[in-house]
């Protein structure tokens, strides 16, 4: 399991590193079975976008994109917007299951 953080056209601070590591760390806590976790961070026009690509064991890769003027909020809804995914994924593998159990 993998993190790894791109930057593009800014300069980052290492707590804003760190910030966006720990965000995927939460991920990789909460679901085990991801395999890597890609982070990148852009800034254009004085807006700071983040992505998070995330690949799955169980699913296709899943992504999202969050553009803000702070570029911790831009991390923080892009890493809510991706854990959303797969949290809606996981209960429809898990109700599934049930039925056919």
């Amino acid at each position: 399991m993998s993190i790894e953080i791109t930057v593009r056209h800014l300069k980052i601070t290492h707590e804003q590193a760190d910030f966006a590591r720990a965000k995927a760390e939460r991920l990789l806590a909460e679901f085990p079975k991801i395999e890597f976790i890609h982070v990148i961070l852009d800034e254009q026009r004085h807006q700071y976008s983040a992505e998070f690509v995330v690949q799955h064991k169980a699913m296709p890769q899943v992504e999202a994109r969050e553009t803000c003027d702070d570029l911790a909020a831009a991390i923080d809804l892009a890493s809510e917007k991706v854990e959303k995914q797969l949290r809606r994924h996981r209960e429809k593998v898990v109700a599934a299951h049930q039925r056919a159990g």
